[in-house]
């Protein structure tokens, strides 16, 4: 997830100095099909979104792409409103942020549910040697 947030953000950065502009067709019909098939997933997984952390992370996962095909269909009504790529560089920042914020959940998730050695017991380690 952060790897996807960090190049969602220079994908983000790249248009924005290119000024490339998305066409809003595809950005809507694509967004709504993820957003279906996204939806569908989620429903299945809800019961399980306090999981341990791989759960965790697929229902995050899960969620995030609910977010984002959402508003990449507010971002294709502004692509072919406006004619511009802003809507299309703002939603992608969001994106992009929201990957990096998931990640961060997702690692403090798993790192509090590992334990070191030492706190697993509390009782010292001792040797009994049988006599015959």
């Amino acid at each position: 997830m952060g790897g996807y947030g960090s190049f969602i953000l220079g994908a983000a950065m790249w248009h924005f100095v290119t000024g490339t502009v998305p066409k809003a067709e595809t950005m809507g019909v694509i967004g709504f099909l993820a957003l279906v098939a996204n939806g569908l997933v989620a429903l299945l997984l809800f019961a399980y979104r306090n999981g341990d952390s791989n759960m965790r992370a697929v229902w995050l996962c899960t969620r995030n792409d609910m977010i984002g095909n959402a508003a990449v269909l507010l971002a294709a009504l502004g692509v072919f409103g406006t004619g511009t790529g802003w809507p299309d560089i703002v939603v992608a920042a969001v994106m992009g942020v929201l990957g990096l914020t998931a990640a961060r959940s997702v690692i403090a998730h798993a790192q509090s549910e590992i334990q070191p050695a030492s706190v697993v017991s509390n009782q010292p380690l001792t040797v009994e040697l049988k006599r015959r």
